[in-house]
């Protein structure tokens, strides 16, 4: 899972993950899936076709046990992604985009946004969706929703305040000011900031720390984190968890191979 110092953008082995222009490419390798938005002239942004693609293949790879890891970038070297296309938001912005985002959020595995780009309205939240925003010195972000005239949809404003608390949403969502890559990370939008030519090996470390964790352990956990982000606190379901993972032979057979090592 380690990646060289280059600049985030399509693997080469790369395919469509659907039959129209500009959807969305794939490509897998050693238990990591990487989905690059793919409209590069129009600031990557999302067709209403690529959100029908998401929702059939999202839920594809929560039930794929090989996966271990999603990282979705875009292509070139301007804009991560714009969100969903200005044409269609007053016909065709419906419930499929609020699902789309809520099940990338719920999946079961670590997610990470890279950012080869800036990013702008709804990839905004598609990136707050991500367990992890790895970003680049320079990079911006703004939230253009009251410039439309568009009081956001509940999961977005549910996400902008949890990941990044109420007065850095207030200062997004109504005013609508661009933000650079400093407050980014000061209000948590950015996990990780680097030069831009480290990108992809700092995505690298993340993913290979990642293939050395027990995938049910991460997706209980990331479950119960989400929830308490949310104030769900479901302390005998996360105590049942607990025990399991106490009780199960994974972790007997890694305290095993660690007592080894020592």
């Amino acid at each position: 899972m380690n990646a060289p110092a280059t600049r985030p953008g399509p693997e080469p082995d790369a395919r469509p993950i659907a039959s129209h222009a500009g959807a969305p490419l794939i490509a897998r390798a050693d238990g990591v899936v990487r989905l690059t938005l793919n409209r590069p002239a129009e600031h990557n942004r999302l067709d209403p076709a690529d959100v029908d693609a998401l929702n059939a293949l999202l839920p594809a790879l929560a039930a794929d046990p090989q996966v271990r890891a999603l990282v979705i970038t875009g292509t070139g070297d301007k804009t991560f992604s714009s969100g969903y296309t200005l044409q269609a938001i007053a016909s065709e912005l419906d419930a499929r985009f609020e699902r789309m985002l809520d099940t990338l959020e719920q999946l079961p595995i670590p997610t990470i946004a890279l950012f080869n780009g800036s990013v702008y309205g709804g990839a905004t939240d598609l990136a707050l969706c991500c367990d992890f925003r790895i970003g680049y010195d320079g990079m911006r972000m703004f939230m253009p929703a009251a410039r439309f005239g568009l009081h956001y949809y509940p999961g977005g404003l549910r996400r902008y305040v949890s990941r990044l608390g109420l007065n850095a949403a207030k200062k997004l969502f109504l005013t609508a000011m661009t933000i650079d890559s400093d407050e980014m990370l000061r209000i948590g939008f950015l996990t990780d900031r680097v030069a831009r030519d480290r990108l992809e090996a700092r995505v690298g470390e993340y993913l290979s720390a990642i293939a050395q964790t027990a995938p049910v352990v991460v997706a209980g956990m990331k479950r119960d984190l989400n929830a308490l982000a949310e104030g769900i606190d479901d302390e005998p379901g996360q105590r049942a968890a607990y025990a399991q993972s106490l009780a199960s032979p994974e972790l007997h057979a890694r305290l095993e191979r660690l007592l080894k090592r020592d």
